[in-house]
């Protein structure tokens, strides 16, 4: 529970109730919920970000060709939505012999929603990781030039710096803006033992939210490194991390997590 900006919960023995930064999921069948199921814990979902399109018309203005780039970098769900939601808008074709690297496997599978997956060239880091994308990344640069579709207030300077590094062709169209919600009244009202993390967005948002945010024993999850970052420059402790080898999502990192703590009663 937070009041007056400063978290007041006591240290988290007994996990009760965990809250996932991110929408609740439509499915009733989510392995959150089966999750909560095993090991009797509430799931609460909370979204401390929402993203807003830019519009085409101000995307003209940084007057990037998108058709001119024969590789594009997804590191998320909504870098993907609001790629092929621009090329739609200025009917940009989208050539059958672009190259898409993507962060991970299930970044990689989203893109069957928009492209015929067997007919394109994807790529996937295998671990969930920037040094996992540069690795496939690393393979195919010599003959590429790159788009890297991000956030307009956040970007993954590691790859920027890494495509800078290796002297890849490169632009970082901004497709989108994240934009902080509104949290306080539900931050206020519930007390969270856990609360996982998926964005540096997120993160922000609940430092804007509660300027003077204690942590005080508030188990904090984070997934992805800038994320992870995130976190610890914000000068919070970070206990559960993801991805990482056997834990290749959240979901994971947090069984677990959950599974080590009852062993530890």
């Amino acid at each position: 529970m937070v009041k007056n900006g400063k978290h007041v919960a006591g240290a988290a023995k007994t996990i009760r109730k965990i809250l996932i930064t991110q929408p609740r999921p439509e499915s009733d069948k989510s392995p959150y919920f089966e999750l909560a199921r095993k090991f009797q814990v509430q799931m609460e979902f909370l979204p401390f970000i929402r993203v807003e399109a830019i519009p085409a018309k101000e995307f003209r203005k940084q007057k990037i060709e998108i058709a001119q780039y024969s590789a594009v970098i997804f590191t998320s769900r909504n870098a993907i939505d609001h790629f092929f939601r621009i090329c739609e808008e200025l009917k940009v074709n989208v050539s059958q012999d672009t190259k898409y690297f993507c962060i991970s496997e299930a970044v990689a599978l989203y893109l069957q929603k928009f492209i015929l997956y067997r007919k394109r060239k994807v790529f996937y880091s295998a671990d969930g990781t920037n040094k996992g994308l540069f690795d496939v990344i690393n393979k195919h640069k010599e003959h590429e030039n790159f788009l890297y579709p991000c956030s307009e207030n956040q970007q993954d300077n590691e790859i920027v710096n890494w495509l800078k590094q290796n002297k890849c062709e490169f632009a970082t169209p901004f497709m989108y803006r994240t934009i902080s919600n509104n949290v306080k009244e539900e931050m206020t009202r519930t007390e969270f033992d856990v609360i996982c993390f998926f964005t540096p967005s997120g993160v922000k948002s609940l430092l804007e939210n509660f300027p003077a945010y204690n942590q005080n024993g508030t188990v904090i999850g984070a997934f992805g490194n800038n994320t992870s970052r995130a976190i610890v420059d914000a000068g919070l402790e970070l206990h559960i991390k993801a991805p990482e080898p056997q834990v290749p999502s959240m979901v994971a990192a947090l069984e677990r997590f959950l599974a080590e703590n009852l062993k530890s009663k």
